[in-house]
């Protein structure tokens, strides 16, 4: 069992990438890659303590940014990076302001709203490099203004919702040439968030394939099992490898998010890394990255 698609607390989800990097052991990966949300911030932190556990998990560094596109969302994985890139710290600079400016817009329709609260104090309250939309729907249950995460998205924070405001993506072009500036390799993340219809789906990918995309995210807790299949045979068919990941965030931040389960909480398979992704990564060795330095 493997995973190629998780968070931490660097972005967006409940656990330290230290702690992240132990539950990934605990549960017997073999095979584990943190990507959060337009960061690499936690990747040392975690290659740490897979380099230092007696299990052999393979720590694969990775991120998850966020491109412009203009229907649905659109994010790339870097997989496999090895270093920290001066066109990688560039891209993570700029959508980080893009971000903070995001961020500011949200407070602002808070705060007309009636609730008292500025960026400053909800960056306090998290503490961390990327704050998004989930760290504002802890703060709405905190406060009292919902009950749960859900309902914050349902009422609020969900696109066309009072509080809800897009953030600018990166270029394609130039994202693709960060991650293989850091010496990882690009694959679009779940590509039914593309908002694309099927008929049109085999043009979009070779479209996106043509801009050196090179794998796609055939397999994600929100494509049903059939989908899966069908979107592997896309990939296949225009020579692109195939990854399967859990976009796991915690426990109990999703209930279909389960770390090393995809699409219909089938367990993600070995194949995916070792006849997918590792042949196109070569001699990548985890401990010889600069995370581990």
């Amino acid at each position: 069992m493997i995973d190629l698609h998780s968070h931490s607390s660097a972005s967006d989800g409940l656990f330290s990438p230290a702690e992240s990097a132990e539950y990934a052991i605990q549960k017997n990966l073999k095979v584990w890659a943190l990507t959060d949300h337009d960061t690499t911030d936690g990747l040392s932190e975690a290659a740490k303590v897979c380099a230092q556990s007696e299990s052999g998990i393979i720590f694969l560094p990775g991120i998850e940014i966020n491109v412009r596109w203009p229907t649905g969302e659109f994010h790339l994985l870097g997989l496999g990076l090895r270093k920290n890139s001066q066109e990688l710290k560039d891209i993570v600079a700029d959508l980080t302001e893009s971000r903070h400016v995001r961020n500011q817009e949200i407070v602002d329709r808070m705060r007309k709203d009636g609730i008292d609260v500025t960026l400053e104090q909800i960056e306090q309250k998290f503490g961390e490099s990327q704050i998004g939309r989930p760290h504002f729907a802890a703060f709405l249950m905190q406060i009292g203004k919902v009950k749960h995460r859900q309902e914050a998205f349902d009422r609020f924070l969900g696109k066309g919702r009072p509080y809800y405001v897009g953030h600018e993506g990166a270029d394609l072009d130039v994202a693709v040439e960060a991650i293989r500036s850091a010496g990882g390799i690009p694959v679009l993340a779940h590509p039914l968030s593309l908002y694309v219809s099927w008929g049109k789906m085999d043009e979009t990918i070779e479209k996106i394939r043509n801009h050196g995309v090179e794998g796609l995210e055939a397999w994600h807790p929100a494509a049903r099992i059939n989908e899966g299949f069908k979107l592997e045979e896309l990939a296949h068919k225009l020579g692109m490898f195939v990854t399967a990941g859990s976009d796991f965030h915690g426990k109990g931040v999703r209930a279909d998010r389960h770390l090393g389960k995809t699409s219909g909480d089938r367990k993600i398979e070995d194949r995916f890394w070792f006849e997918e992704l590792a042949p196109h990564l070569g001699d990548f060795d985890f401990r010889e990255t600069e995370w581990c330095k």
